[in-house]
């Protein structure tokens, strides 16, 4: 099921034996837009520390109480490698925090989870070839940084033709944890309308200047699909916004 990033932010986070805090933030990979960190405030517990929880270990929400069960114990938390609250997170700390959990590398495989498509399949197996892919990962060419929902929410969209609004929120998928979708805000231009914008869409991405390049000119969007935030996002409505754009569509 299709869901807005924003909805999950202060859901709270339940361990095995206890409350560890909220969802702060997500962090997607900007290579395949798939969520690869869940960001958990656990201020009250462990003070300038950045806790990233996998959604590998995430269990089935309880969309009504906003509760996200988390499948480790408060220990297998505190215990991870160590990340200050403001630092980056690098491929070596991911290498390492893999190896503490015992995840398989999600950059390796044919999938966008590594060897498998979904995260949840990755908790059941639980299997990992550490010292060869410890060795593959380590000749990385260079570092590469995730980036922040939160901190990309604002960035200026740019048609071919033209500035036509910003990035409002994300749209992603509960079961695969891809970003399906960015909510574009058009309303300096457009009062009131807000598009939807699949990342496939997009010509470039200038992280500097916090600037997105969209395939789509200007005219295509006045005249495309408008997004309703309080109506579901179903398969009619994705077929129609596919169709209008002539893009193919991601699930065939």
């Amino acid at each position: 099921m299709l869901r807005s990033i924003k909805e999950l932010f202060n859901y709270t986070l339940e361990a095995e034996d206890g409350l560890i805090g909220r969802c702060k933030d997500f962090l997607f990979d900007d290579e395949t837009w798939t969520i690869r960190y869940m960001v958990a405030d656990t201020s009250r517990w462990l003070v300038g520390r950045k806790v990233l929880i996998s959604p590998i270990s995430l269990g089935e929400p309880d969309w009504g109480s906003r509760l996200f069960p988390v499948r480790l114990t408060k220990k297998q938390i505190e215990d991870a490698p160590h990340l200050d609250e403001h630092a980056p997170v690098s491929r070596q700390h991911e290498i390492k925090w893999s190896r503490y959990y015992g995840w398989p590398y999600y950059w390796e495989g044919a999938g966008i989870w590594g060897a498998a498509s979904y995260p949840s399949a990755l908790f059941i197996q639980k299997q990992m070839e550490a010292a060869e892919q410890t060795e593959k990962a380590e000749k990385s060419e260079q570092d590469k940084h995730l980036r922040s929902a939160h901190e990309v929410t604002g960035y200026h969209i740019h048609a071919k033709d033209g500035s036509i609004g910003h990035v409002d929120d994300f749209i992603l998928d509960d079961k695969t944890w891809s970003i399906r979708y960015m909510i574009v805000d058009t309303r300096n231009w457009i009062p009131g309308k807000k598009i939807l914008a699949s990342p496939g869409w997009i010509e470039s991405v200038d992280w500097h200047e916090k600037e997105v390049q969209v395939n789509l000119t200007k005219e295509m969007i006045k005249n495309g699909p408008e997004y309703n935030p309080s109506a579901p996002i179903n398969r009619e409505y994705e077929v129609r916004l596919y169709d209008f754009y002539g893009r193919p569509k991601y699930w065939e």
